[in-house]
Parts: C-alpha cells; structure tokens; sequence
C-alpha cells in the first residue's frame, strides 16, 4: 500500500490551519464571552481552556506547515532501495534532492509555477515512473530533448557521437551490493561530465536507439546490466521530474547494519 505524503501533509496543514482560524475568530471569543460572567476564577479557567483538539491544531499547524514547504520547495529526502545505480549510489543511501533546480512545483499535483533551470545531460534525477507516477526512481540523465541516443555493445552514443570509457579493473563491493561484485566499472564521460558505471562483458540487455521529443529524457542507471531504465520503460516526461539529488547524508549497510561513516556528506555527481 502507498501513501502519497504530500498530499496528506498539504491536508494536514489545511485542516489544523481551518480549525486555529475557526478558533481565534469563532470560538475564542465565544469562550472569553461565556467566561466574564464566571466569578468562580477554576470555573473561569475552565471555561476559556482551549478544546484538545484546538490545542494540538495550534501546535503541529507551524511544524507541518515548515515541513511542507521545506519538503515542497527546498529539498525532500529519499532513501536508495536498489543497485541500480551501483557505483555512485549504494543500497541504503539516504540522499537529499534539491526542489527547485528544475522550477518549483505546487505539492501533489506537480504542477511548475516557476521555471528555474532544465535538467542537464549527467544530473542524477528522481523522478515518477511513468507507468506507476506513486513510485519514485532515480537513475542519470543521458538523453536531452532533441538528441538521438543509442546503446550498442555497452556503449553510449548521443548524436552519433560515441560516449568515451575508460576501463577502472574488477569492481568489488560491500554489503548490499555484494551481487555487483566482478562487474567491471568504468569511468564513463557524458558530454564532459566524469562518472563511473557498471558493465558485465557478454551480459544481456536492451540495445537500440531512440529519438527524444521535446518535453523529454532518456535515462540510464549507472548499474548498466541491472537498471530498469528508459530502455525498457521508455522516456520520461518534464512533468514527472521531481528534483536533483546533490548529497548524501547518511548510508545504513544492512547487511552488517552500520552505519558507512565514509559516505556521509558525498556529493552526487
């Protein structure tokens, strides 16, 4: 079962907000004007006692409201739950992902209200999978509007023109992502942007080409042999951007369960 925060936040922060308002300018004065003709001063103090509910819509309406818009315009947390993205994010990753580098959206529905930036070939990206826009990936952006992508025997091609790889040796993993180990990680140049990718020799996937409209990405997880991407899901629209990741936080390897001190405050790139 998935609960879609945002919207239960935005409702949060209605609800309790409707009810401090109806308070302060219904109730509150009905309560002051039960209470003048009160001279028992505990009965008094009875009477003005705000209701339980009143109280705690007064207390949280702040907090939620601050996390709906740190959460909505600023930055959103998300947790790594695959290895697709092996070796820039590891399973267990806690990552931040900035807002608003792509414009800033209204909560739930997505909408853009202010144009800000355009996702860049490189950016690593969560952003709804387009047939299930509940669930959120992540993976990096290789295809820009207007390109032609194609993959063909482990290599990148954008517009004809063959993304570069430099052969790193054997990768070898910890923890979660001990399935990786014997892959061979490269050090892959998109356009100028540097970042290391997974591939395994003679294994099998997706090869093909595709042309980008306007309005949309192609992408890529860096795992390239176990990434479920715009190979097999197709392009993915401006609309179900979500943010940028920029930094990790925090990495729980839960198959030693610790903490992987090492990666905390790594950029993403």
């Amino acid at each position: 079962m998935s609960f879609n925060f945002p919207l239960i936040l935005v409702l949060a922060t209605f609800i309790t907000g409707i009810i401090w308002l109806l308070d302060a300018w219904l109730w509150k004065p009905k309560r002051r004007q039960a209470a003048a003709g009160v001279a028992n001063a505990e009965r008094r103090e009875a009477v003005l006692k705000e209701p339980v509910l009143v109280e705690y819509s007064r207390a949280f309406f702040p907090v939620i409201l601050v996390v709906l818009l740190l959460r909505s315009f600023l930055a959103e947390p998300f947790r790594i739950p695959s290895g697709s993205m092996m070796p820039t994010l590891l399973v267990g990753d806690f990552i931040l992902v900035n807002k608003f580098a792509y414009g800033l959206r209204l909560p739930v529905v997505n909408t853009r209200f202010i144009e800000i930036g355009e996702p860049q070939r490189g950016d690593v990206v969560v952003f709804r999978y387009p047939d299930n826009p509940s669930v959120d990936y992540i993976k990096r952006v290789v295809g820009l509007p207007g390109d032609r992508v194609a993959y063909r025997d482990k290599i990148l091609y954008i517009n004809g023109k063959e993304m570069p790889q430099d052969d790193l040796g054997t990768y070898i993993a910890q923890g979660a992502g001990l399935a990786s180990t014997g892959a061979r990680e490269r050090l892959e140049r998109l356009d100028g942007v540097e970042h290391r990718i997974l591939v395994r020799p003679g294994y099998p996937n997706i090869e093909g080409e595709w042309m980008i409209p306007e309005g949309h990405y192609f992408m890529m997880g860096d795992n390239r042999d176990n990434s479920k991407d715009s190979r097999y899901f197709g392009l993915v629209p401006e609309d179900n951007l979500v943010g940028k990741a920029f930094i990790i936080w925090m990495n729980w390897d839960g198959v030693n369960n610790r903490v992987t001190w090492s990666r905390i405050g790594d950029s993403i790139h």
